[in-house]
């Protein structure tokens, strides 16, 4: 069993698709506080931070106790991740309302991004190191109209995902083409999940 430490239905439903049994548990991370330049090693920080909070709740609860008790969770993996889109150089993340939503759309349309996954696994014990990884997919867009590009804005998804898309959804109609990890530009990569397991069984 893992422990999903995120709110992405995305995320679920691709672990779901895998038959990856799982339980999920949101930890309310406080994104904006997390400053980093290096978007490779922000999404990293984000992931660890998620898991690192629903690591620690679960072990409290596990010992009826509060913080700084011995680790005594049933021994749950733990995984967290977070996803942004670069693009010439900035980071995108969701963006904050349809204006924005529109600009980065017009920018975007006919060229390429680059999306970056980070991940962080926690084992089920506290003492044990957690495992980092960011995964990079280059994305393609189409060369969208504005009449189009108008039209998705209008649906709303785009307000929901990094980047302003999702590729699972309405926004795969948005793609020309990928480079790379397929999952990993919905929210998490499974080969990279896989390798990360199998020592599990």
């Amino acid at each position: 069993m893992l422990l999903l430490a995120s709110a992405s239905p995305a995320r679920r439903r691709l672990l779901e698709q895998a038959a990856i049994p799982h339980r999920v548990r949101v930890s309310g991370v406080d994104e904006e506080a997390i400053q980093e330049p290096d978007p490779t090693r922000l999404v990293q920080r984000l992931a660890q931070a998620k898991a690192a909070v629903v690591a620690d709740l679960e072990r409290q609860e596990a010992a009826g106790q509060g913080p700084g008790v011995p680790d005594t969770a049933a021994g749950m993996p733990v995984l967290g991740c977070d996803s942004v889109l670069v693009f010439e150089g900035e980071v995108f993340g969701k963006p904050r309302d349809p204006d924005e939503a529109m600009a980065r759309w017009r920018r975007m349309a006919g060229s390429w991004g680059e999306l970056h996954t980070g991940h962080c696994l926690m084992g089920p014990g506290a003492g044990q190191a957690a495992l980092l990884a960011t995964v990079t997919t280059l994305v393609q867009f189409a060369p969208l109209s504005p009449a189009e590009i108008a039209a998705y804005v209008a649906t709303g998804e785009p307000l929901h995902c990094a980047g302003g898309f999702a590729l699972e959804r309405i926004g795969g109609l948005t793609v020309e083409r990928i480079e790379g990890c397929f999952s990993n530009v919905i929210g998490l990569s499974l080969p990279l999940l896989r390798r990360w397991l199998q020592p599990l069984g």
